[in-house]
């Protein structure tokens, strides 16, 4: 293990272009439950009732999820009261640093931010859980406000103040498209790195998993954090299975110690 941290903060000092790829396996750590893995949200729910369709159509599917939103396993993604955990500060000490040119991350728990990493690097392809926007006239509004004026008025299905459009939480549904400037400036970022690392993530979703292979098309050299396993393990430069949270750690005390040296 010390020696691949050691490779992996060589990698760092010796790249220019460095891009951080992040999944639901980095926030874990903080407390946020998983969505694929055995045990995790999707293996207790019908991925089928959370469609964007589904939410825009039926009254009855905005109330349900709503209520996961406020009380169930889908609370803590727009909680002020969740915390970054030790492998988000290690990526914002990256940036400071000046070796992050920006985080694509699958996440909509805004941890990165909230660690130090600046809202115009972090490219969010699967939206932010921390706002609500307005379908009908696009204003957006915070999610703690939103839930907040549901229990004050003791509303399970809230609408625009303004206009009387639905609100929706601004993380992507199944069935709705990724934002296009997001995908259009990951596909660029990934295009124009020469260091890839993924952490916490199986590179299963797409088009999300086509960053890294975008980035080994280009030439750049791929580091994969990860419990368990990706398709592109063998294509890896570096491969740890283990915990972001102390990997990440390691590696950035090793390349601030260097940077000193």
């Amino acid at each position: 293990m010390e020696e691949l941290i050691a490779k992996i903060a060589d990698l760092i000092l010796s790249s220019k272009r460095i891009v951080v790829f992040t999944g639901a396996g980095i926030s874990t750590e903080s407390g946020i439950p998983d969505f694929r893995s055995p045990g995790g949200i999707w293996s207790k729910f019908d991925p089928s009732e959370f469609t964007y369709q589904r939410f825009v159509s039926s009254t009855e599917n905005r109330k349900q999820h709503w209520q996961l939103l406020r009380s169930g396993p889908f609370s803590s993604l727009g909680g002020e009261e969740v915390e970054p955990n030790a492998a988000h500060y290690a990526i914002a000490e990256l940036w400071r640093i000046g070796k992050l040119d920006c985080v694509i991350t699958q996440n909509v728990d805004n941890l990165h931010q909230k660690a130090g990493v600046p809202a115009e690097k972090v490219i969010e392809l699967h939206g932010n859980m921390k706002w609500v926007k307005c379908l009908s006239c696009g204003k957006r509004t915070p999610m703690d406000a939103v839930v907040k004026r549901m229990a004050e008025e003791s509303i399970d299905d809230p609408h625009c103040r303004d206009c009387q459009g639905i609100l929706k939480p601004e993380g992507i549904f199944f069935g709705e498209s990724l934002p296009e400037k997001a995908l259009r400036e990951a596909t660029y970022y990934s295009h124009n790195c020469d260091l890839f690392i993924v952490i916490g993530s199986t590179l299963v979703v797409t088009p999300a998993a086509y960053m890294p292979s975008y980035a080994l098309q280009s030439g750049a050299k791929l580091v994969i954090i990860n419990l368990s396993p990706t398709p592109l393990d063998r294509q890896a430069t570096i491969l740890i299975q283990a915990k972001a949270g102390e990997v990440m750690s390691r590696v950035m005390e090793r390349v601030k110690r260097e940077i000193v040296l």
